[in-house]
Formats: structure tokens, sequence, C-alpha cells
């Protein structure tokens, strides 16, 4: 039996116990995760399960997924419920939500209709930031630190300067990026203004259950800036807003998180933190998709690197503290961003 065939022979054990008997399994899928997902059809309905081999070795209330998942749900944050876990196995028994992706329902939308859409998931966002830490433990003991932002520059520069573009570099070259980078990470710490983050805020991590929108992938979660998500959720690398719609949402944001006692920043602050969020966010972005494509073979994901480099154009054009990184990350890429 090969080890595809056994794992679901064991899904279907699994899904037996906790769902009945089941007609039928589909793989589902994935995008850049490492968990894979099926899902089964029982007389009791859909269910969507996740095998992830990292159940197995973490102690109770240390799942990133299982303590996010409970987190938010306490919390009314739309997320899929969790019918049954198996952390021996690797499993975990979920609500189907459907296949549709905010991803996929933009396209047909008019102006409007994103708007009032985006509207309603930027509520969603507000109410994920303005959950209070109510200990040190997960996920509130993890943050955008500057470990954690300079990991993700450093992967840029290994998986999309050395590898992608082939950029054969001076060191001189490289370390003049990564002082810039530094530079950048600096200006982003800022502790005091951190709130909950998703971390992966965006359309492929937004499902639409008929007209509802609910929340997944959400196990990296972290504080940081509120302006991460926001530049995750409005610079997106998978669809582009109009300008238009892009301002009112956020504008729409900003007086909805002052409000919210999110933040209390003056908006010339908060707009300068945004396009250093965002730049910092789309270079992240750029490194992964680079890294899925050279070293994990997933060719999809290269018109997703075009695509999130001409946002950078406009931070770089806005702000004197991203110039020398833009003109550098440029001259990797082969021309003028």
């Amino acid at each position: 039996m090969t080890v595809n065939n056994r794992l679901e022979a064991t899904i279907f054990d699994f899904a037996r116990m906790h769902a009945g008997n089941c007609d039928g399994i589909a793989a589902l899928a994935g995008d850049a995760s490492m968990r894979r997902y099926y899902r089964i059809r029982s007389k009791q309905g859909p269910y969507i399960v996740c095998f992830d081999e990292t159940l197995a070795g973490v102690p109770d209330g240390e799942h990133q997924f299982l303590v996010m998942q409970a987190l938010l749900k306490r919390n009314g944050i739309p997320v899929p419920g969790v019918v049954a876990a198996d952390r021996e196995r690797g499993l975990l028994l979920l609500e189907d939500l459907g296949d549709e992706l905010l991803e996929d329902r933009f396209p047909g939308l008019t102006n409007d209709e994103a708007e009032k859409l985006y509207g309603e998931i930027l509520d969603i966002l507000a109410r994920i930031q303005s959950i209070a830490p109510d200990s040190s433990a997960l996920p509130f003991n993890r943050s955008f630190d500057m470990e954690r932002l300079m990991f993700e520059f450093d992967f840029f520069i290994e998986h999309a300067v050395r590898n992608y573009f082939s950029c054969n570099a001076r060191e001189a070259f490289l370390h003049e990026l990564r002082g810039e980078f530094v530079k950048i990470a600096e200006s982003l710490q800022r502790p005091e203004l951190f709130v909950l983050n998703h971390r992966d805020f965006h359309s492929r991590n937004i499902m639409l259950c008929g007209d509802a929108p609910y929340i997944i992938d959400f196990q990296d979660a972290r504080m940081g800036l509120p302006q991460y998500d926001l530049a995750s959720f409005l610079r997106d690398s998978y669809v582009r807003l109009d300008e238009r719609v892009f301002t009112g949402i956020l504008d729409r944001y900003y007086e909805l998180a002052r409000w919210r006692g999110i933040h209390s920043m003056c908006r010339e602050e908060f707009d300068l933190l945004f396009d250093l969020s965002a730049f910092q966010r789309n270079v992240k972005a750029i490194g992964t998709f680079a890294y899925q494509s050279r070293v994990l073979g997933r060719r999809r994901y290269e018109p997703n690197i075009d695509a999130t480099l001409s946002y950078l154009g406009g931070y770089v054009s806005r702000r004197t503290q991203l110039a020398r990184a833009g003109e550098l990350i440029g001259e990797c890429a082969g021309g003028a961003i």
C-alpha cells in the first residue's frame, strides 16, 4: 500500500468514527501550505479533513492552529469549526465551507460590490485586532520583532535576489541592501502600537460561504503593527483593487480602528507606517513566491512575483526611507520598480 493509500485509509477510519460512513474522499489543491486537505462525503454531510504532522508532537495548548481557532471562535470571528481531532494521527475534522475564495469572487465584482464586501471583511479584521492579550502564551508571545522581519528580508535576498533574479551581485551590494532592510525593520519596531495580526490576511485566506466571509489559515498569528494585515488585505498579490476602492477602504479602516481603540495615530504617521509595512510585506511575499518557484518547482507562483513587484514603486516614490532599497531591488529585478 502506498503512502497516499495508507493516509486515505487512516482518514476513512477517522471519518467513520466522527461522521459516519464515508461515500468518498477527494484531495484538495493546496496553496503554499505544508498541510494537506481532503473533502470527505458522508450521510451527515461534507467535511474537510486536515492532515497536519505537527499535531502529534505539540502539547495541548501549544498547537498553533487549535489555539488560534479557539481564540477567534471565542471572540466571534467567523472561522471553520473543529468537529474532531486525532492528535496522534495528525488529523482534524473541520466544517466544510465550500470552495470559493475571495480571490475567485473578486473578478466578477463591480467596484461598488467590491467596496461593500471589503468593508464587511474590514470589520472582521478590526475585530481580530481588537482582541486584547489575555496571557503571555500563543499567539501573544510572538511578534514581528527585528528577528522575524530580518528573517523575511534575508529570505528575499536568498531566494529572490540570488536565485530567482539570478543576481550575481558583489557582497558589498548585498550588504548595502541588507543594511537598508535593517533600517526599514527598525522603523517598524513599535511594540507600543502592536495588535493581534492574522499574518496572511489576503484573498486566498478569506472564504465565502454563500455571501458570508470566513477566515482561514490563521495559525501563524502574531503581534504587530495594525498596518501589517491591512497592507496584506489592500495590497494583495493575487487581486488588485481599483485605486478609488483602495482609498475608500483605507480611509474607512483609519477611522474605524481609531474609534475601536486599535490605534491613536495621526494620519501622517499612519500612512507612513502603512507604506513601510506594505513594502516589507510585499518584499516578503516575493521571496516566498521565488522559493515556491525555484526550490519547490511550483512555477504557478511566478506571475505573482511581477504583480507584487508592481506595488513597490508607489511606496518608494512617496517615502525617502525606501528610496535606496527600491533602487537596489530594481537593479536586481532588471529595471526600475
